[in-house]
C-alpha cells in the first residue's frame, strides 16, 4: 500500500500542518460504524478444467475519518477514512474434498482422497475521497486501496499469495448537527475493485501449470458516522 500511504501522509500533514489551513477551510474528524455487504464470484483454473465459484458476507467494520470542510465555499471537501481491522470475504470456510483415481499397471486403482480449503480476508482499508453538497446532502467519489489476504490450505500443496488491490467508491448521504460542532450522517456507497487475478505457487503433481484465480469483488456499504467540526 507504498502509493496510498504517501498520499495519506501527504494530506495529514497538509490539514495539521498549518494552523491557517484549519481557520480557512475547517476540518471535520469522526468514527463511523458500517454494514458491509461482500460480494465475489470467479473461477479457478487447473490445468485444462475450469470451475466457477462465488461467496458473501455481511461484516460489521468501523472506521475513522478527517476532512478538509467545503473548501473555498464550494461546497467541495477532501477527506481520508481508514478501516483498521478486517474483514472475511466470505461468511464460511470454503471447503471440498477431491479424489483422484490412478491405475498402477493393473486394473487396480488407487484412490487418493485430498481436503481443499479456502478463505480469504480483506485488510487496512483506506479510501481517500471528496464530496460535493448542499442543504445536508451530498455525493461521494473515492480511490480505494486495500489489502487482499488469502487464507487457504490445499492438500495438493497449491499457495497463492496476498494482492493489493484498488478501486473506485461512490455513493451519497445526508449531513446533519447533533449539537455546537457535532454532526452526524447516513451514507450508502458502493466500492469496485479492480479484477483479481491469483496464480498459485506450486502446481499440483501430474497437472501443466500452476493454477489460475480470477475473481471479481464488489462490497455495498451502509454507514452512520458522528463527526466533530473544528
Amino acid at each position: 500500500m507504498k502509493n496510498i500511504k504517501a498520499l495519506t501522509l501527504a494530506f495529514l500533514l497538509s490539514v495539521f500542518g498549518s494552523s491557517y489551513a484549519l481557520a480557512e477551510y475547517g476540518v471535520t474528524v469522526g468514527v463511523t460504524g458500517s454494514m458491509a455487504m461482500i460480494d465475489a464470484s470467479g473461477t479457478e483454473t487447473e490445468g485444462g478444467e475450469k470451475t466457477d465459484g462465488s461467496v458473501s458476507n455481511n461484516a460489521g467494520v468501523g472506521s475513522i475519518f478527517v476532512e478538509y470542510n467545503d473548501i473555498g465555499g464550494t461546497g467541495l471537501s477532501l477527506g481520508l477514512d481508514y478501516i483498521p481491522g478486517s474483514a472475511d470475504v466470505s461468511s464460511s470456510v470454503n471447503q471440498r474434498t477431491d479424489t483422484e483415481a490412478s491405475v498402477t499397471g493393473t486394473a487396480t486403482a488407487a484412490n487418493t482422497s485430498r481436503t481443499q480449503k479456502a478463505q480469504a480476508e480483506l485488510e487496512n482499508h483506506m479510501t481517500l475521497y471528496a464530496t460535493y453538497g448542499a442543504n445536508g446532502a451530498y455525493v461521494k467519489l473515492g480511490y480505494v486501496q486495500v489489502d487482499l489476504n488469502t487464507l487457504e490450505s490445499l492438500e495438493t500443496g497449491s499457495k497463492y499469495g496476498n494482492e493489493t488491490l484498488t478501486g473506485i467508491s461512490y455513493g451519497a448521504g445526508v449531513e446533519f448537527d447533533i449539537y455546537t460542532n457535532a454532526v452526524g450522517r447516513f451514507e450508502i456507497n458502493r466500492i469496485e475493485y479492480e479484477d483479481i487475478s491469483l496464480r498459485s505457487s506450486v502446481a499440483r503433481a501430474g497437472v501443466t501449470g500452476n493454477n489460475l484465480i480470477e475473481a471479481d469483488l464488489d462490497v455495498t456499504m451502509l454507514s452512520a458516522s458522528l463527526g466533530y467540526k473544528f
